[in-house]
């Protein structure tokens, strides 16, 4: 008997529903635009963090830095403190190399930009990267178009020799080879040893506008009195927490460390760069979500409105009903079914063009998107909710009208 009756309200709602086609329409539209707007912005939120993810990961699983200063949770006094820090230096580099039994390779970097030129050409921003031998197999690896790497012998002569990005390969040699050409990166002039694969970009960054030099040769020309990143490779991720303690043990035994002094110095992981990503996005994407949903609740006020005044007209309609037999949850019933089944369509709709505006916004701005299965049954359960709840006081006080005071509405 329940079932028959759920069924008969339902049939009375699609009947409403048809009859009523521009008000149905309008009903839908304004949860359409919600639940669209809300699937467009975390489907690009989703690919954009699982772009971040897989891109920032700048050391392997078994990799981690030693540097001057921390990336996480810095404040402006923590970093007034790590100024005051001493600078990892070479000598920290090779003490590491000699004590450290955990560390399978260690390497060292450090960086500054200067404007590559070649001939007529010019490329500015370009970063200069001083490096050891062992620096290209640790961390960010970098593979070769051409040429070879740096090797051994550059770095303890401290040859004028370079290995390059992809980005001045094809702006500043165009057509041809750069393997043996002469590159002039700020006033110093570097031999072309090795060009670089293709790496793309990192939220809009290039990764190719690069000039890896030995670290020797960086010393030299750019000077020496600056702190270095000390990279360290390990051949498990059980071995690169066992490294982490012994580094740890070794820089503060050397900097003269006492138990209860603070580590002058920062590790650095994938994870690391992670954490940070999330740390400086996570309010934005928050205010872009919640914003989101206001659109949302808008289309739940449009379907009160809405429903009111179709309330408000029916109200003859619903005192017959009432006259042969309805109840008063079937009244309310009846009214539920019609907000709820309109909202979970307009939330369908909205899936469908969230996810096609999702995928223009990648297509025109090669911003990634990615929607999540568990994101699109959450927007429908949503906007049907929605449906319920901002549906629930027009179908209480259909249910709650006078039948002969119904019966004697004019319509």
């Amino acid at each position: 008997m329940a079932k028959l009756q759920i069924k008969e309200s339902f049939s009375m709602a699609m009947i409403s529903l048809r009859a009523n086609k521009l008000r149905t329409f309008l009903t839908l539209l304004g949860i359409i635009i919600g639940v669209l707007t809300i699937i467009a912005v975390v489907s690009v939120i989703q690919g954009l963090n699982n772009y971040v993810y897989t891109k920032m990961s700048f050391y392997g699983a078994n990799d981690f830095a030693v540097s001057k200063f921390s990336m996480i949770g810095t404040s402006l006094k923590d970093f007034k403190e790590q100024m005051k820090r001493k600078d990892i230096t070479l000598t920290e580099m090779r003490l590491l190399r000699e004590r450290c039994a955990s560390c399978e390779l260690v390497g060292a970097s450090t960086s500054t930009s200067r404007t590559a030129k070649y001939r007529n050409q010019s490329l500015q921003g370009t970063e200069i990267r001083g490096v050891t031998y062992l620096d290209h197999i640790i961390g960010s690896v970098i593979e070769l178009e051409s040429g070879r790497h740096i090797q051994k012998d550059d770095e303890d002569h401290s040859r004028y020799i370079c290995v390059i990005g992809s980005d001045i390969t094809e702006k500043l040699f165009a057509g041809v080879d750069p393997v043996g050409r002469w590159l002039k990166v700020g006033t110093d002039n570097f031999l072309v040893v090795g060009a670089g694969k293709k790496k793309g970009k990192i939220l809009g960054f290039s990764q190719d506008n690069y000039v890896r030099i030995p670290i020797t040769t960086f010393a030299k020309a750019y000077g020496s009195r600056r702190s270095i990143s000390i990279n360290i490779h390990t051949a498990s991720q059980e071995q690169m927490v066992q490294a982490q303690e012994e580094v740890r043990t070794i820089l503060r035994s050397w900097r003269k460390r006492t138990y209860k002094d603070p580590d002058d110095f920062s590790f650095q992981t994938s994870e690391t760069f992670i954490q940070f990503y999330k740390t400086a996005t996570s309010g934005i994407y928050f205010a872009m979500i919640a914003i989101s949903s206001i659109a949302l609740v808008v289309g739940g006020i449009v379907i009160m409105n809405i429903m009111l005044v179709s309330v408000t007209e029916r109200t003859k309609e619903i005192g017959i009903r009432m006259a042969v037999g309805a109840r008063r949850k079937d009244i309310l019933f009846q009214f539920l079914i019609e907000s709820s089944f309109m909202s979970a369509w307009g939330g369908i709709i909205g899936v469908v063009l969230g996810v096609a505006v999702a995928r223009v916004i990648t297509a025109a701005t090669s911003m990634p998107s990615r929607v999540e299965p568990g994101s699109v049954v959450l927007a429908i359960v949503m906007s049907t909710s929605i449906g319920l709840f901002f549906g629930l006081y027009p179908a209480n006080r259909a249910a709650k009208l006078d039948p002969i005071e119904a019966l004697r509405t004019e319509q």
